[in-house]
């Protein structure tokens, strides 16, 4: 069990005041068995005329926050303590159905999970599919775990790192082309994958805690983090990061769970003003243990 704080700051910047309107924030983690809850602040500057929490269709907590001024700046500041139990090693109590892939889900699941096996990318040139036959003979019967334990691998070992600013996710073309992306792009990539092979998976966004960056003070120079759940009967929903090769929640702190990567945004909003009255954001995310306080 570990205590872990969070620090997430986001700055929006305006060459002028401009008029602020509805900003949508992601950032309450979901509370479950191996993660709870102890507490959430947010504070924002300026001060919003209206902060109002819901649950989207995914059962993730949404703040939606109102202003009624103009300002050239804009500051969200959560901060987050979570109580977290790692799990240190896959559990992969398969159901006897599905202990060799490929299999099929049980009647009473298949509805609820069919959202989640449909690909949400085309691929008429079925580049996904090539890059899969590098490594997993399709057809062949292999344990379910081994399976996606390779999978998880193949991206973790065979992609570099790079951190982009701009906003959305590559394509899982676009990312077996240029052999790089960002954590969000290697989540939709495992995703795809594990969908075009039959799989059930979901797009999970949140914070990742990095043990060298731990340390008596608040660190800058995090971001998010994006990672995938892949159903498996017997063991429900397992997380798998594969920009850095985990497999279980070990360092993950769940936010939101999502069908595509658009329902996930951690912080979006509008306002009304000039293109170039946007001067840019700043994103400071900071993740320690409470013992190194």
């Amino acid at each position: 069990m570990a205590i872990f704080l969070v620090r997430h700051i986001t700055t929006y910047r305006y060459r002028r005041a401009v008029r602020l309107g509805r900003h949508q924030l992601m950032a309450r983690p979901r509370d479950s068995f191996d993660q709870r809850l102890i507490d959430f602040s947010l504070d924002v500057t300026p001060e919003p005329s209206e902060v109002r929490w819901l649950h989207d269709v995914f059962g993730n907590c949404v703040a939606q926050v109102e202003f009624g001024c103009d300002s050239d700046n804009l500051r969200f500041e959560c901060v987050i303590k979570v109580d977290h139990t790692p799990e240190n090693a896959p559990d992969f109590r398969i159901e006897d159905h599905a202990k060799d892939h490929p299999f099929a889900y049980q009647a009473e699941e298949a509805p609820d999970l069919a959202p989640y096996v449909q690909r949400w990318f085309s691929d008429p040139e079925d580049h996904l599919g090539r890059w899969l036959d590098t490594f997993l003979v399709r057809g062949t019967r292999r344990p379910t775990g081994q399976v996606l334990m390779t999978l998880n691998e193949a991206i973790s070992d065979g992609f570099a790192y790079d951190r982009r600013t701009a906003p959305g996710t590559q394509s899982p073309s676009t990312t077996l082309e240029r052999r790089k992306g960002t954590c969000r792009d290697f989540a939709v990539l495992m995703i795809e994958a594990a969908r075009s092979l039959g799989f059930a998976a979901r797009f999970i966004t949140g914070y990742i805690y990095v043990p060298d960056r731990d340390g008596p003070v608040w660190l800058g120079g995090g971001a998010t983090h994006a990672w995938c759940q892949i159903y498996v009967p017997g063991s429900g929903w397992v997380e798998f990061d594969p920009t850095n090769g985990i497999v279980g929640n070990r360092d993950l702190i769940r936010v939101a769970v999502a069908r595509v990567p658009s329902q996930a945004i951690p912080l979006f909003g509008t306002y009304w003003g000039a293109r170039e009255d946007e001067l840019g954001m700043d994103v400071d995310v900071n993740v320690k243990t409470a013992a190194a306080q």
